[in-house]
């Protein structure tokens, strides 16, 4: 059997930042970016248990996540967006 060497270095510094960006969102993109990041654990997480356990429910839970996640993105973007000015 052959083993194959995988470095890890890149893969933990990207989990690094991804975790200040969750925690600690400097800016309005931080925080959408921290949205859209949890979202994409939940639907990974859950894709994967429903496979491990045959369970359908949780491929329900997956696409619930994914919707929400991005309703949740369009939602942030509207709260911050510009206030429109009344027609002159």
């Amino acid at each position: 059997m052959r083993r194959v060497a995988v470095s890890t270095t890149g893969a933990s510094k990207s989990a690094r930042a991804n975790r200040v960006v969750i925690v600690r969102p400097r800016s309005m993109a931080d925080r959408m970016l921290a949205v859209q990041l949890i979202g994409s654990s939940v639907v990974a997480v859950s894709l994967l248990l429903s496979v491990a356990t045959a369970n359908a429910a949780l491929l329900d839970l997956a696409l619930l996540a994914a919707l929400l996640a991005a309703f949740a993105a369009c939602a942030l973007r509207v709260s911050t967006a510009a206030p429109s000015r009344p027609p002159e």
